[in-house]
């Protein structure tokens, strides 16, 4: 059964919850709830597993806070016998629109601390990633306060859409591969 490593970024404890920053948990923790998954916690990472038309989608919420996110990431790919292509990394981006995501093969970590560690652990930026964009409306801003606040209401309120946008998306990547993924789901 070919199986797929799905990372959700963010930091573990309730001040962290529901924050911009914590997107890759948020999105995981739908899909999980909406398929009955329960999570386990276990070595460097709360854990689910998933399976889907003969695919197992291995889901990961590393509790080592975000900017140690790629010690869980190699951890479990080694541990999983997970290649690289098979990996996809679920993160917030400042530089997109609120609500926009974008499937990319590789890329630079941009600022982001987490992608920066996974980057460092793996050896390479050549691994997949869904952005999913928080945006920023103002030109000057102190932009941990900004990806550390809590989402706006109306933020809020159209989340629960977008994440499902996301798990489908993530489904795609496994069952139908990057390519098809990108075509589908970018910039939507």
């Amino acid at each position: 059964m070919k199986k797929f490593l799905i990372v959700g970024l963010g930091n573990i404890g309730e001040e962290y919850e529901n924050t911009r920053h914590n997107v890759g948990f948020s999105i995981l923790d739908q899909i999980a709830e909406k398929n009955e998954c329960l999570w386990e916690t276990k070595k460097l990472a709360d854990y689910t597993l998933l399976k889907k038309k003969g695919r197992q989608f291995i889901l990961i919420k590393p509790n080592t806070f975000m900017n140690r996110s790629g010690k869980a990431v190699r951890y479990w790919a080694l541990q999983e016998n997970i290649p690289l292509e098979n990996i996809l990394i679920l993160t917030d981006e400042i530089h997109l629109p609120f609500g926009t995501i974008r499937i990319k093969g590789k890329g630079s970590p941009a600022g982001h601390n987490g992608l920066k560690d996974i980057e460092n652990q793996l050896n390479t930026p050549n691994y997949a990633r869904l952005r999913f964009g928080i945006g920023q409306e103002q030109k000057a801003f102190d932009q941990v306060k900004f990806v550390l606040d809590p989402w706006e209401v109306s933020e809020q309120k159209v989340l629960p859409e977008r994440f499902e946008l996301c798990s489908k998306a993530i489904l795609s990547f496994g069952l139908e591969g990057l390519n098809s993924a990108m075509n589908h789901f970018n910039g939507k």
